[in-house]
């Protein structure tokens, strides 16, 4: 058994590091303020619903132009659509290694972006869009100029989708939509919206959802509020839709079966998720051991001191231990059927999310008050990985998950 990374992405991983000090870096210090202390202020609009600043979206696709056209961007596509074929595990490595770069123009936490996309999306459309509709989107996906959204959560419903109370009712060859979505991310620059929404069956079942492709202009779609939180800025919508008629050709995947469609965003992303949060709580421990070897306390290193030593020391242990499963998972998803090993991302999931909020929590700690500051990056860190305890399936449901399988309800144990 083999451990050590893999020697082509290896060298994936040394192109990046140059392009990026030769490239990106230089980029990023002409416009410092959306990285420093300023940060948050610099890329909100506050008296614009909170919303992304115009400047700072532009600053993003300009990196993303850069790295695509360096090669770098669509490295997970498959060839046909430009990319390298990249494999999960290549993935899982590649977002760790840029995570736990720090913060950056190169890997932005706030919103995703990198210069390796994610694209889960894209993968999404890959799988389950019809000809007609990859040729019409899956090219604008990737470049920026289409983007999807993805509205399966409610504000009644969020883990409970098969709850959902979105409607789809048949009218001819076309369906109306009727419902509400809450935290329908990116919606103010979305051109689509995948609108999960119950054609058939009843509250529960897990048929009978299905996924509709919905131009954000239609008729009755209406984002009514954006939703500030924890970390600003916001792009995360209520949108109201009120009789908005869309055609067959608009259904992703089979009709009734729009939680497979979901289930293929949720796993492409969480196992990525899981590796983006490892990177970024390693660059949190590493920070506060660095600090705390220069620090000094009553005449000595504060490092030199088992109550700053130990909880440090437990952290780079566990990260450790979630390094080999994340990379082991990943390596089960590019063998296997991602359903078959949905547990294992669980696994990965949500425990990389919780050590990065640890790492951080315990990074301000150890850094005191300049800890606290903006002027390092654990609040920066920490509020934008804890959504991620609750996002893309919180944590409670990730377990749950676990146990399923462990315990044989469901699928059998593996």
């Amino acid at each position: 058994m083999d451990f050590a990374i893999p020697g082509d992405i290896q060298a994936k991983l040394d192109e990046l590091d140059a392009f990026i000090d030769s490239t990106i870096k230089p980029l990023e210090a002409e416009n410092i303020q959306y990285f420093d202390y300023r940060r948050e202020h610099a890329r909100t609009d506050w008296d614009n619903d909170g919303l992304p600043r115009k400047e700072w979206e532009q600053l993003l696709g300009k990196m993303r132009q850069l790295a695509d056209d360096a090669g770098h961007l669509r490295y997970p596509l498959p060839k046909a659509l430009g990319g390298s074929d990249g494999t999960n595990l290549g993935m899982a490595i590649i977002r760790e290694h840029l995570a736990a770069k720090g913060l950056g123009l190169h890997n932005d936490l706030q919103n995703e972006t990198s210069i390796v996309g994610n694209f889960p999306t894209v993968f999404m459309m890959n799988e389950f869009g019809t000809p007609e509709q990859k040729a019409e989107l899956i090219e604008g996906m990737i470049t920026g100029k289409k983007r999807l959204a993805f509205g399966l959560t409610e504000p009644d419903h969020g883990s409970d989708a098969t709850w959902l109370e979105t409607t789809a009712v048949r009218d001819g060859d076309d369906w109306i939509l009727n419902g509400l979505k809450r935290f329908n991310t990116g919606i103010h620059s979305a051109t689509h919206d995948i609108i999960f929404a119950r054609s058939s069956g009843e509250p529960g079942d897990a048929r009978g959802i299905t996924a509709f492709i919905t131009p954000t202009d239609s008729e009755g779609f209406k984002p009514t509020f954006f939703h500030w939180t924890f970390n600003m800025p916001t792009d995360h919508a209520e949108v109201e839709i009120k009789n908005v008629r869309v055609p067959d050709s608009t259904i992703m995947g089979e009709e009734g079966a729009g939680l497979a469609v979901a289930q293929r965003f949720l796993h492409e992303n969480r196992i990525r998720q899981a590796a983006s949060s490892l990177g970024a709580a390693q660059h949190c421990i590493d920070i506060a051991v660095e600090y705390a070897n220069k620090r000094i306390t009553f005449g000595k290193p504060l490092s030199t001191r088992q109550a700053i030593q130990n909880p440090l020391a437990e952290l780079h242990t566990e990260a450790a231990m979630l390094r080999s499963l994340i990379r082991q998972t990943a390596w089960h998803l590019d063998q296997q059927h991602h359903m078959e090993v949905s547990d294992q991302v669980s696994m990965c999931n949500y425990r990389a999310n919780r050590l990065c909020c640890d790492a951080a929590d315990r990074g301000m700690q150890v850094c005191g008050g300049m800890g606290y500051s903006r002027h390092m990056p654990f609040e920066h860190i920490f509020r934008h990985h804890r959504r991620y305890r609750i996002t893309e399936g919180s944590e409670e449901i990730q377990i749950r998950r676990v146990a399923q399988r462990l315990f044989g309800f469901g699928r059998p144990k593996t």
